[in-house]
């Protein structure tokens, strides 16, 4: 009885002692800052994507800006030029598709490779706006969308794909990218701003 009353007290002085000590492990939460890109839905790229896809992730796109918007987060737009193959700035084929509820407030990106962070100033501009989670959407999900996902795990940033807001020229692989890479639906999505401090 003495033994089991020794460990007792022993195990009442020494547990509050392991829990500041595992309080003090624990590493320090950084709050969620994030933002989303919306890549490449230009008027010259929109045809060449699924049928499928063009019919549905619009919609989603839109709901996800304005998810953004609501919680005044930004939206930045990112467009794709190339010197020999354009579409050039200021064209009909280099502009959004109308579909696209954009805003000319909305930061503008232009890159002439597949990954929005090679050459241009993505980077910088999420810097200077404190971004560290980064919610993609857009096209071609097998091409840009998922050269700037790993591009952005590359510069550090958590990274994420929108589901049912990607698109690509074969809404299987579509579905394929969604499934391999760390993608978040819209009620998931909703939650997270939600809950956001």
């Amino acid at each position: 009885m003495k033994k089991l009353y020794c460990l007792i007290s022993f195990a009442l002085l020494i547990f509050p002692v392991l829990a500041q000590e595992n309080e003090g492990d624990q590493p320090e939460k950084t709050p969620m800052k994030p933002a989303l890109l919306l890549i490449d839905v230009q008027n010259q790229f929109m045809p060449m994507m699924s049928e499928k896809d063009r019919k549905d992730a619009p919609e989603y796109i839109n709901w996800y800006m304005l998810l953004f918007r609501y919680y005044k987060l930004p939206v930045i737009r990112v467009y794709h030029s190339d010197p020999k193959w354009g579409p050039a700035p200021g064209s009909e084929g280099f502009a959004f598709d109308t579909v696209f509820k954009i805003e000319e407030s909305d930061p503008m990106v232009i890159k002439t490779y597949g990954n929005s962070f090679t050459k241009t100033n993505l980077d910088s501009l999420l810097q200077a706006k404190g971004i560290n989670t980064l919610f993609l959407c857009g096209l071609s999900a097998t091409g840009c969308v998922l050269s700037t996902y790993i591009g952005a795990s590359d510069h550090d940033y958590k990274v994420f794909m929108l589901k049912n807001a990607l698109l690509s020229h074969d809404a299987d692989l579509t579905k394929a990218v969604q499934e391999f890479t760390s993608t978040i639906s819209w009620d998931a999505m909703k939650l997270l701003l939600e809950s956001r401090e």
